[in-house]
């Protein structure tokens, strides 16, 4: 099993480049399943789950060239057969995004359960809800097998505003005769990029951006090609970074209509000090953390919801931050209910955290972090470790980073090249 080998305390200063959005490019590389013409795709970044997706999507018969080291055309001539491999298929969670296309391209698919990050139950209720809606029919006997038995368009209103399901459902009603409107959708960023790219192939989404989508069907769409946006998680993560090792951190190529709310939540909350210049994001240096209370001197809380609310992902760097501030936070994950087991990893690094429920825990700072001995157990919780050791003073060693390695693209180039003390150890 793979480590890294941090040595904390040394100030980061420097430029970084943020890499294309992971869970943009996710989707968007299944969307190649809508056209047999091909798509190509701009900003792709080199990561675990997308090495998986590629090869889930070749398995199937999609033709693949990279024709540079971030761009990547696919064409979905023919399809082979509509099993995805249940390997591969179970190593991450963006492997359910073949649902949707599948039905609309092949009119079945037959599933596994898919993988991703053990964070909590995820559910796939959604997804199959949706569909059905559509007019799919579904199987259910250990696996899945979802039918399209006549898709007509549709009123849905989905039950939660999962991004996967409305991804799925953008993707299937796309191809789907009549007009369809998806309520309650996720609008996020990665969201808006799917949208924006099936509009190009030729489909017809309207309320991109709001919690209200219009899908109006189309018989085909043709191939095309689009620039993935910049990862505002990865943005995130280096905003955190830089607010914890006292360095001038400058974060390049930024969509800051993307970062409104990261940047509302780790200025006032957390007292971190940022600013732009034109596209470029300025963590400055000498960061004297501060958590700001609630009016009358109540403990304020970082939660995470659905965007444009502060992003799940980010939650976990949030609360490394907050070791370093000065104040009391209650940090409460609305999502996932074992994300926040990270903690006690923190606590160990001597971090100051009360864990009230798998749901919330009370941070107060600011904490000392000493290196120690841990193991990455999910992609944003190996980030945050990451983050930590870099602010603690002593050794760290963190392992099973190949994790991170499925969220962040060479993560610890980008981290010596802003000066860190980092080193990756292979068995």
């Amino acid at each position: 099993m793979e480590q890294f080998i941090i040595e904390g305390g040394h100030p980061l200063n420097g430029e970084v480049q943020p890499s294309g959005n992971k869970n943009a490019a996710l989707p968007l590389l299944a969307a190649s399943l809508l056209t047999d013409e091909p798509l190509t795709l701009h900003n792709v970044p080199r990561i675990g789950d997308i090495e998986t997706q590629l090869e889930l999507l070749a398995d199937l018969g999609v033709d693949i060239a990279w024709r540079d080291p971030h761009t990547v055309t696919l064409r979905a001539r023919n399809l082979r057969h509509t099993t995805p491999n249940p390997a591969l298929f179970q190593r991450t969670r963006g492997s359910v995004t073949l649902i949707g296309p599948m039905l609309a391209r092949a009119g079945r698919v037959h599933l596994p359960s898919p993988g991703g990050d053990k964070i909590g139950r995820r559910r796939i209720d959604t997804h199959l809800l949706a569909l059905e809606e559509l007019g799919a029919e579904i199987d259910h006997n250990g696996n899945f097998t979802v039918r399209a038995s006549g898709l007509r368009g549709a009123d849905i209103l989905l039950d939660e505003a999962s991004v996967t399901a409305t991804e799925n459902a953008v993707m299937a009603a796309a191809l789907t005769p009549g007009v369809t409107i998806i309520r309650n959708a996720a609008s996020e960023p990665h969201v808006q990029d799917l949208c924006h790219c099936i509009n190009q192939m030729g489909g017809r989404i309207s309320g991109i951006g709001s919690n209200i989508l219009t899908v109006e069907g189309v018989p085909r769409l043709h191939g095309g090609e689009f620039t993935i946006s910049p990862d505002h998680i990865e943005i995130g993560s280096f905003i955190g970074l830089g607010a914890v090792t006292r360095g001038t951190l400058r974060i390049k190529g930024v969509n800051c209509e993307h970062l409104r709310m990261m940047e509302m939540v780790f200025r006032r909350r957390l007292g971190v000090k940022l600013h732009y210049e034109g596209d470029t994001l300025v963590v400055e240096d000498g960061q004297e953390l501060q958590i700001t209370p609630d009016v009358g001197g109540a403990v304020p809380k970082i939660e995470n919801a659905p965007w444009p609310a502060f992003p799940a992902d980010v939650l976990s760097i949030a609360l490394v931050v907050a070791t370093q501030a000065r104040g009391t936070v209650l940090i409460h994950d609305k999502m996932f209910e074992s994300r926040l087991y990270f903690t006690d990893k923190l606590i160990t690094m001597g971090a100051q955290i009360i864990l009230c429920d798998p749901h919330r825990c009370v941070v107060v700072g600011p904490s000392q972090l000493h290196g120690s001995t841990v193991v990455s157990p999910d992609i944003r919780a190996g980030m945050a470790l990451v983050i930590a050791a870099l602010c603690a003073k002593g050794v760290s060693e963190i392992g099973n980073i190949g994790q991170i390695d499925r969220g962040y693209e060479r993560l610890e180039e980008k981290l010596l090249a802003l000066g860190a003390h980092i080193r990756r150890v292979r068995p």
